[in-house]
């Protein structure tokens, strides 16, 4: 076998075991928004809890007299350019807010949005206080921390008032489990 069939099977069970992660990401804002597209190009199921109506974060509610401080082409996705239709060098607030709609759209974005779902806490529970302290592995350098034994509890309020549970139990599977809490 050629070193690139090699790894094919390895790949193959990484890309099998990415389609089960769900993961959640707080506010759908340009940070937001680009990480779900690319999550959901690797697979997983991210879920967007947005505590307003609208998509676009500091976007969505800025005066309307507010534009971008950067030219257009610094502000734009490298796979999604600007329509044509927007010359300005400066975007006013409505064509940035458009963009991003477009954006999420166009990767399919919109599909994992939560509308009115506000993150009101989020606790790691099930561990001692003792191993939380000897954690090393807090600065993002890609890999887990922990025994992996604990599990993320994310308490969303939706737009009823009425508390999610959402459990992200932490074994390393990543698997959420969703309970509706009456308020």
């Amino acid at each position: 076998a050629t070193p690139s069939n090699t790894h094919a099977p390895t790949r193959k069970l990484a890309v099998a075991a990415m389609e089960k992660k769900r993961v959640a990401i707080i506010g759908a804002g340009v940070s937001g928004l680009t990480a779900c597209k690319h999550l959901l190009e690797r697979g997983c199921r991210p879920a967007v809890f947005e505590a307003d109506k609208l998509l676009g974060g500091v976007w969505a509610r800025a005066p309307d007299c507010t534009s971008l401080q950067s030219e257009r082409p610094m502000y734009q996705f490298s796979d999604f350019p600007w329509p044509e239709s927007v010359t300005e060098v400066f975007p006013d607030r409505r064509q940035v807010a458009d963009y991003l709609d477009a954006y999420a759209r166009h990767f399919g974005v919109l599909d994992c949005v939560r509308f009115g779902h506000r993150v009101v806490g989020m606790e790691y529970v099930g561990v001692g206080e003792e191993e939380v302290v000897e954690w090393e592995e807090w600065a993002g350098c890609g890999e887990a921390f922990g025994s992996g034994e604990g599990e993320w509890r994310l308490n969303v309020a939706n737009a009823e008032g009425n508390i999610e549970v959402h459990i992200w139990i932490d074994r390393r599977t990543r698997v959420f489990l969703d309970e509706v809490l009456p308020s």
